[in-house]
C-alpha cells in the first residue's frame, strides 16, 4: 500500500478515537503508526494531517454544516465527518494534495470505512466544497486555528 494512503488509514483510526474518546490526539496517532509502521515520509504526512484537522476542526466543521445540512453534525457517522475534515484540510487548507487525489482518497476510505452510501455522501459533500475552493480557503484562514497538540 502507498506510503500516504497508508497514513491517511492511520490518521482516519486516530481521529475516530480522538472524536468519541477525546484522548490526546498525538498520543493516539503514535499508537496508531507504533501498530502499523510505515516509512518516515508517511509518518510526517500522518502528523501533518492529524495537526491540521485538530487546529482546523471548527472552522471545517461550519462547512461540513453548510453543505450538508441534511446531515447534521452530531447526527453524522463519526467516520464520515472525519473522512470529510481530512480531506478539507488536504485540498482547501494545506493545499498540498491535489482536488481530484484528495476527493479520490476519501472516497477510497469511505469505501472500507464507511457504510454503503457512504462514498456517495462522501464524494457529492467534496465535489461541491472544490467547485468554491478560494471562497471557501479565504474563509477558513479567517478562523483562527486552535493550538497544535505537543508532539
Amino acid at each position: 500500500m502507498k506510503t500516504r494512503r497508508r497514513a491517511r488509514r492511520a490518521t482516519l483510526e486516530a481521529l475516530y478515537e480522538f472524536d468519541i474518546t477525546e484522548h490526546p490526539p498525538g498520543e493516539v496517532l503514535q499508537r496508531r503508526i507504533s501498530e502499523n509502521p510505515m516509512e518516515q515520509a508517511g509518518v510526517a504526512f500522518a502528523s501533518r494531517l492529524m495537526q491540521g484537522v485538530v487546529a482546523h476542526q471548527d472552522g471545517m466543521d461550519r462547512l461540513i454544516e453548510r453543505y450538508a445540512p441534511e446531515w447534521p453534525l452530531d447526527q453524522m457517522a463519526v467516520i464520515d465527518r472525519n473522512i470529510l475534515r481530512m480531506a478539507i484540510y488536504e485540498f482547501i487548507i494545506s493545499d498540498e494534495t491535489p482536488v481530484k487525489v484528495a476527493i479520490n482518497e476519501a472516497v477510497e476510505l469511505a469505501k472500507t470505512y464507511g457504510s454503503d452510501s457512504a462514498p456517495r455522501f462522501i464524494n457529492g459533500v467534496l465535489g461541491t466544497l472544490a467547485e468554491r475552493i478560494p471562497s471557501l480557503r479565504e474563509e477558513l484562514m479567517l478562523v483562527p486555528a486552535a493550538e497544535p497538540f505537543p508532539e
